[in-house]
């Protein structure tokens, strides 16, 4: 099923004492829920874990045993009134809209951060946080136990081994696109990486969407080696791309948290979004973020804006190649991921 095709699922029948968590946002969003999402599960543990958010992502969260169910839910709109004895739990924000919308299904329980507007009590939500950090200390304020290593996908060593015993390095995965065109690096950029790479040697694939097709033929079309495709893959299947792929360069978008949850080589491009705030969280030797913005600025643009932001336009080709080319020359040794993630100069 191409990527961006309609979601198609059947809509999950609500059982008494389901633990029902909205998080009705993108695959990035979803993969950084994945730590609370676990240690939900461990709180919980005889009862069904239930997903309300978009039919692709639930699908893969659910195929990878994360979820039980799948809620389909293209965004915040109403949820069917809830049975006795459901726990509601808001990973998608801080409200007042997501806590309210559960708030009218009239859940046992609601487990989200503190909102007045809402009448809700919980923590504090603290703005400068990391998002899978976030998600965690709203979990274990409700008695769960969750750490940024339930981000994985698989253990660190399988991803090692996988590494070590391929007679070749993996494919390049280079994923150009992002939501907002903010986070969109230059195309004339992308194809010279995509180039480079290629002429040393590298299968290099380009993916996206289909929607995202005219930006895939822009960097691939015409340059040997260098294969387009977007629009082929859905999300599973980009998912296992991602898993046996040797590199994957992209933007600040789902595609860089799948490579950290598989524990794949990536060269992530960040702006104007520190990526101490959305970067990999773990693994930080498998993992190279650049970014040209002073972390502590306090602000650094708008990462929903419809012009290319000035601190990712900073970015350099070569910078980018010499990230890639050094993963992938590098045997990854394991190191514990640092608090504040590393700023490139």
């Amino acid at each position: 099923m191409p990527a961006d095709a309609p979601d198609e699922a059947t809509a999950v029948t609500l059982r008494p004492d389901d633990i029902l968590v909205l998080r009705a946002l993108g695959l990035g969003d979803a993969l950084t829920g994945v730590a609370a999402l676990r240690g939900i599960r461990r709180r919980y543990p005889d009862r069904r874990l239930v997903l309300a958010g978009p039919a692709a992502t639930g699908r893969l969260l659910r195929g990878l045993g994360v979820v039980d169910e799948v809620l389909p839910l293209p965004g915040l709109v109403p949820l069917p009134e809830f049975p006795p004895g459901t726990v509601a739990v808001n990973l998608h924000g801080r409200g007042p809209t997501s806590h309210r919308l559960l708030q009218q299904a009239r859940p046992e329980r609601q487990i989200a951060f503190a909102a007045l507007e809402a009448g809700h009590d919980g923590p504090h939500w603290r703005a400068a946080e990391h998002e899978v950090d976030r998600w965690c200390r709203l979990v274990r304020h409700a008695g769960a136990d969750c750490t940024r290593e339930d981000l994985r996908l698989r253990p660190r060593a399988a991803a090692d081994g996988q590494r070590r015993d391929r007679s070749g390095p993996g494919p390049v995965l280079v994923h150009p696109g992002a939501a907002s065109a903010s986070r969109h690096w230059p195309v004339e950029r992308w194809r010279r990486v995509a180039a480079a790479l290629a002429a040393g040697g590298h299968r290099v694939l380009v993916t996206g969407s289909a929607a995202e097709a005219g930006l895939g033929e822009a960097v691939a079309g015409g340059v040997a080696g260098v294969e387009d495709h977007t629009g082929v893959h859905d999300v599973e299947e980009l998912s296992a791309l991602v898993r046996d792929a040797g590199l994957v360069l992209s933007g600040d978008t789902g595609v860089a948290h799948l490579a950290t949850g598989w524990a794949v080589p990536s060269v992530v491009l960040f702006g104007p979004v520190p990526p101490a705030r959305w970067g990999p969280a773990i693994d930080a030797d498998l993992h190279t973020v650049l970014w040209h913005g002073d972390p502590d600025a306090g602000t650094w643009g708008d990462p929903h804006g419809d012009t290319l932001d000035p601190l990712l336009e900073k970015i350099t080709v070569d910078e980018v190649l010499e990230a890639a080319r050094t993963q992938l020359h590098t045997v990854p040794t394991p190191t514990p991921a640092p608090e504040r993630i590393h700023r490139e100069p």
